[in-house]
């Protein structure tokens, strides 16, 4: 196996082939580390590379093997951390140039959970502001392209993430999720992308009770996305939404087909049009699923008519309550549609965050009923194909309305969705098809996942345009650190 192929390989086949000495810890996060190194000027992945803290854990990993010591099931494996997710000892900035000089003293629990598995953290990958949109360029370092076209998008705000993961940079990333984040640019690079049951993966965010932002997995595969979901749950005593969570992850989607599953496909959001050739690729896919036992039915609900309306009040008010103090004193250096949200933000009134919340209710109790009558909701993930890098998107607009439809529902009501791959526009760009399931619903999901991948085969695609160099224009240079 070439380096290239060791960097494309899945997570299980790694850990696989570390426990049993087949390849080494080292010469894994050599490979990986290597191609990083030269996709980083056209690519933009990284916050920060943590190369020298990488290579010193691959030599300790090594010698664990060497040593027969008891090994996790990550042993081994290099994985990227969203700059907005807490590693001890790096800078976690935020996407933001006011906080460049923050750093963390211990890891975020999920964080803690991937090391103690064994996993090497390669960096910390670039986010948008505060995650503040579904586009990935930072005033701190700069913007982020896809790495089968460089002059879109990866999506957002785990566009850092997705990107690593398209290129072959780390097999793991942990992303978060605060309105289609890990799902967005899993959809936006062909890679999947899992926001699972509110308080399945614990969080010590400032909201413990009315959240709706979550941390998560991503893979290029979905078996990797159950491994790296089954290290990352469990309960913590900070999350009180995780103590009610206890039961355990399997590693791996169980193995089946979809017999007498029922499935209810959304095709159009509300008043949000999805666009021809998306609604064909998705309609496709979750339509494949038939022949493997699937039941498939035309699914329209008012319930989704609105949701935008609900959402953008949290979505802002979370925005002004937390970043508006510095906006006096960083001014025009903040991005500028995060100083237009966090103006949006401080305009609604406590009653107005109340009806929204009360809507969240609602919406929640006519979602419950439609898994009623389908075991599985399936929709587009995004109502277009990836954007130009400088479309936008902040949450506050009516873009991020219209593109993220199919999201920000689900963050609202904490049902676990999962985006993967169903294929490639005419411009040769990934559209992903969403799934959503109950609560706690996540190892089916996982499942229909893996039987995509089988019918489709998209974890053998890898984007050709890095290879040639002729993708587009390199991207811009980051900020010195």
């Amino acid at each position: 196996m070439n380096a290239d192929d060791l960097c494309f390989a899945a997570a299980t086949a790694i850990a696989r082939r570390i426990a049993s000495r087949e390849v080494s810890p080292v010469e894994v996060v050599d490979a990986v580390l290597a191609r990083a190194e030269r996709l980083e000027p056209s690519l933009n992945i990284f916050a920060v590379l943590a190369a020298e803290a990488a290579r010193a854990a691959a030599r300790a990993a090594e010698a664990a093997v060497i040593g027969g010591q008891p090994l996790g099931p990550l042993h081994g494996v290099p994985i990227t951390i969203k700059d907005n997710v807490a590693v001890a000892g790096l800078p976690m900035a935020s996407g933001s140039a006011a906080y460049r000089d923050f750093m963390p003293t211990s890891d975020a629990p999920v964080v803690a959970r991937v090391k103690a598995a064994g996993a090497i953290p390669i960096g910390k990958t670039n986010l948008p502001e505060f995650a503040h949109k579904v586009l990935t360029d930072s005033p701190a370092f700069g913007v982020t392209r896809n790495p089968w076209r460089l002059d879109c998008t990866p999506g957002g705000s785990s566009g850092g993430a997705s990107a690593a993961l398209a290129a072959g940079v780390a097999p793991l990333a942990i992303g978060t999720d605060g309105g289609g984040s890990i799902r967005c640019p899993a959809s936006c690079a062909g890679v999947v992308g899992l926001k699972a049951t509110f308080g399945r993966i614990p969080q010590e965010q400032p909201d413990g009770f009315a959240g709706f932002s979550f941390v998560g997995p991503m893979a290029r595969t979905a078996g990797d996305a159950a491994l790296l979901l089954s290290v990352m749950a469990g309960p913590l005593a900070a999350d009180p939404f995780s103590i009610a969570a206890a039961s355990t992850i399997a590693p791996a989607p169980a193995r089946g087909d979809a017999s007498g599953m029922r499935i209810g496909w959304v095709e159009h959001f509300g008043r949000y049009r999805t666009e021809a050739e998306v609604a064909a690729i998705t309609g496709a896919a979750v339509r494949s699923l038939e022949a493997r036992g699937a039941r498939v039915e035309e699914l329209s609900d008012r319930c989704f008519e609105e949701v935008f309306d609900i959402y953008v009040v949290p979505a802002t008010t979370n925005h002004a309550a937390r970043y508006g103090q510095l906006v006096a004193g960083w001014g025009e250096r903040l991005s500028t549609s995060l100083r237009d949200s966090i103006r949006r933000g401080a305009g609604w009134s406590a009653v107005d965050w109340q009806r929204a919340h009360d809507k969240r209710t609602q919406l929640f109790r006519s979602v419950q009923r439609l898994f009623g009558r389908f075991d599985v909701i399936a929709t587009p993930t995004m109502t277009a194909p990836p954007k130009p890098i400088d479309a936008g998107g902040s949450i506050a607009t009516e873009m991020y309305a219209e593109w993220a439809a199919p999201l920000y529902p689900f963050n609202l009501t904490g049902h676990p969705a999962i985006s993967v791959p169903a294929g490639m526009t005419s411009d040769g760009l990934p559209v992903g098809l969403q799934l959503v399931g109950p609560w706690f619903g996540e190892m089916r999901l996982l499942q229909l996942a893996a039987l995509l991948e089988e019918i489709h085969d998209w974890p053998a695609r890898r984007p050709i345009s890095l290879e040639s160099n002729d993708g587009g224009t390199p991207a811009q240079p980051k900020g010195t650190r």
